[in-house]
């Protein structure tokens, strides 16, 4: 039986899960929810109908995970505890800071539901997650250390197109290389937030937009540019479409620990990612924790979730058979 997937949310993430399903064999599309008119979002999927998040309730018995696409900022706070009363649900909260409060809410109503929710799945929260808890589990006797970039953060740029006045914009998150490479080199340096990476913002305004102001928001808002030395380019629309079109990013998660009966012995482990597809990256990750919230469900369990609770071999469509022979 093939596991059925609702996508909330059609931008770069739902085009992205739309993507990532055709390729996971398991699985089968079976409806897109849009808060736009419906007639108007056009899916690259024949006859998978699209229809009102208005309709959602009516969905519930047809559906087995519904993905939530929408942005951090303003969407996933309320989207995921709401949609979590009806399904079981994936999201890609990112806003590290908000990650217990999200918790404690998504955790309340997928518990009162009976459904299993799991939130902050991408990269980073995800992926990068994960290789903290286990260095960290391997090296106790050490410090962490993350980079992101250089690269489009989409949770950022979001958050920029959420202020007043702005038409459309794009956010660099880029790593300072002095940081970088002292890491790698084993100095184990204390570095500040602010000291790790900066933060470039391409911004194109409406038009009688206040560009002093819309500056001075971005720089100011907290737990996305408070904490970093960032610069607000402002420019056409044409030089964004142009110059800004893609979506690539990465980064590096670095544990340095000492061993040793004197602590003589050096270990640095480094994990890093190279992606081409921001959206598509994060997606393909989003249906691979759709699968395991399927799988948690349907053995029994409820409540909120993170990609830290969930055993690895859920994540994969393969056999525990298959997985022993091949990748253990």
């Amino acid at each position: 039986m093939s596991i059925r997937i609702g996508i909330l949310g059609y931008g770069n993430l739902g085009r992205g899960v739309e993507l990532a399903v055709k390729s996971a064999p398991d699985m089968e599309l079976v409806c897109v929810f849009t808060r736009r008119d419906p007639a108007t979002v056009k899916i690259a999927t024949a006859n998978i109908p699209v229809v009102s998040t208005t309709e959602v309730e009516k969905w519930t018995d047809k559906i087995d995970v519904l993905i939530l696409c929408g942005g951090s900022a303003t969407d996933l706070p309320t989207q995921t505890p709401e949609y979590a009363k009806l399904f079981n649900v994936v999201d890609s909260f990112d806003t590290h800071a908000r990650i217990p409060e999200h918790f404690a809410n998504v955790d309340a109503s997928a518990k009162v539901a009976g459904k299993v929710a799991v939130i902050s799945c991408g990269w980073d929260p995800g992926m990068f997650s994960l290789a903290r808890v286990y260095s960290n589990a391997i090296l106790p006797d050490g410090n962490d250390y993350t980079f992101w970039g250089k690269g489009v953060s989409q949770g950022h740029s979001d958050a920029i197109r959420r202020i007043k006045g702005v038409k459309n914009a794009k956010q660099y998150t880029i790593p300072v290389e002095a940081a970088l490479e002292a890491v790698r080199n084993g100095e184990n340096p204390e570095l500040t937030t602010r000291q790790k990476h900066t933060r470039e913002c391409f911004v194109v305004l409406e038009e009688g937009a206040d560009a002093a102001a819309v500056e001075k928001e971005i720089k100011e808002m907290p737990n996305y540019f408070a904490d970093y030395d960032t610069t607000v380019h402002f420019i056409s629309e044409d030089e964004l479409l142009k110059n800004h079109s893609g979506m690539a990013h990465g980064g590096f998660v670095f544990r340095s620990g000492k061993t040793g009966a004197n602590k003589e012995h050096n270990h640095i482990i480094e994990y890093s990612l190279k992606l081409d597809s921001n959206p598509e990256f994060t997606t393909s990750v989003l249906i691979a924790v759709a699968r395991a919230a399927y799988r948690m469900n349907s053995e029994g369990m409820k409540g909120c979730k993170t990609i830290l609770d969930i055993p690895p071999a859920y994540l994969s469509e393969k056999s525990g058979e298959e997985l022993r022979a091949h990748l253990l």
